[in-house]
């Protein structure tokens, strides 16, 4: 929502820098405007579009309404075969001097690592949900029945599990789960990078926001160079050839929704870099989630406190005197309490994708 918000707002400013300042062509200028800024979130939102080709268009559609409402303005529009030929032609011409290639650099530098870090969190939410519904093992929910309710059949209703004993059945039923760990850790140490690459002059809030101001050093290049223009146009696609103008205006309501926007976006709490910062610094509390699983489940709820008397499986006992295995599926080999065989193939497709996105 933040970066369409963003993306919006952006495509607003744009759009208001037209009816602001020229609005002759603003009717005409804001559909490439609107165009542009759908080709942006279409590529944030994982289309496959090429940043450089959706630039080029934009500054391709809008040399021929910049021709026709500034360089060579008449009592009538250009014809719409006379419009074709400007814009095909505009790449040779060059109207608006290094501005488009400046354009494509930011736009690349800039969506990249957003595009990137959205589908990172895409996925991050489906390793949560994937690992928040895991089919655990008959063997498991055997260990488990038994190491939460047998002391109950026999009355020892106030008895908690031995820490050694809870670890050993929790690291056996998650065993899976902790082989997500080293990569998940990956996954977020390259979220943060990331979003340090999103801010300052080459991220994303700056390069949208300031797009207007791009886009008006073009049009006041096309202006400077206008009588040199209008002779390369005449080489290339002859004199102009008009049609009756339509009457222009600003179809663009530029007070509609604006103001929200901003409230939203300028709150210097709610700037993108912000709220980047804050959700990985909450992120990082997270970072070994899956390898201490089954030690906080223990450690915090289930397992009785050293030193208590405790539940073994059997009987209740000053403390747990068989192996305390670790955590992965390696280390289950030895353990007494579950038998673990492989790794369930939905964890092993979800460690494929997050590898993928570390590499990305």
């Amino acid at each position: 929502e933040t970066f369409e918000m963003l993306i919006r707002l952006a495509e607003n400013y744009t759009s208001s820098l037209f009816c602001n300042v020229y609005r002759n062509m603003a009717a005409e200028a804001t559909v490439r405007v609107q165009e542009f800024f759908t080709d942006v979130g279409l590529f944030l939102f994982g289309t496959d579009v090429s940043t450089e080709e959706f630039v080029n268009r934009f500054f391709d559609t809008l040399f021929p309404v910049v021709y026709n409402h500034v360089i060579n303005p008449g009592p009538t529009d250009i014809s719409l075969e006379y419009a074709e030929c400007l814009r095909v032609a505009r790449r040779a011409i060059r109207p608006f001097d290094n501005i488009p290639k400046k354009a494509i650099g930011q736009m690349g530098r800039s969506l990249l690592p957003s595009r990137t870090f959205l589908q990172a969190l895409n996925l991050g939410i489906e390793v949560i949900n994937t690992t928040d519904h895991l089919h655990f093992s008959k063997d498991c929910s055997r260990a488990l029945l038994r190491m939460q309710y047998c002391p109950h059949c026999q009355g020892l209703t106030l008895s908690k599990p031995c820490m050694g004993y809870c670890l050993n059945i929790l690291r056996g039923c998650l065993a899976d789960v902790a082989e997500v760990d080293p990569h998940w850790q990956g996954y977020i140490q390259s979220l943060e990078e990331l979003s340090r690459a999103m801010s300052g002059a080459h991220g994303i809030e700056h390069v949208l926001l300031n797009f207007h101001s791009l886009v008006n050093d073009a049009l006041v290049q096309a202006q400077i160079k206008g009588p040199e223009l209008s002779e390369q146009v005449n080489k290339i696609c002859g004199p102009p050839v008009r049609k009756p103008k339509q009457s222009p205006g600003c179809s663009f309501d530029q007070n509609k929704d604006n103001q929200g926007l901003k409230m939203f976006f300028r709150d210097s709490e709610e700037t993108l870099a912000n709220r980047g910062k804050e959700f990985i610094s909450h992120l990082r509390f997270y970072r070994a989630f899956y390898g201490g699983l089954a030690d906080q489940l223990c450690g915090n709820e289930l397992a009785a406190a050293n030193g208590l008397p405790c539940w073994n499986g059997e009987d209740v006992v000053r403390s747990y005197t068989h192996r305390v295995v670790g955590s992965g599926i390696k280390a289950q080999s030895a353990n007494p309490e579950v038998k673990v065989k492989g790794t369930d193939p939905v964890i092993s497709q979800i460690i494929d994708k997050l590898k993928h996105i570390i590499q990305v």
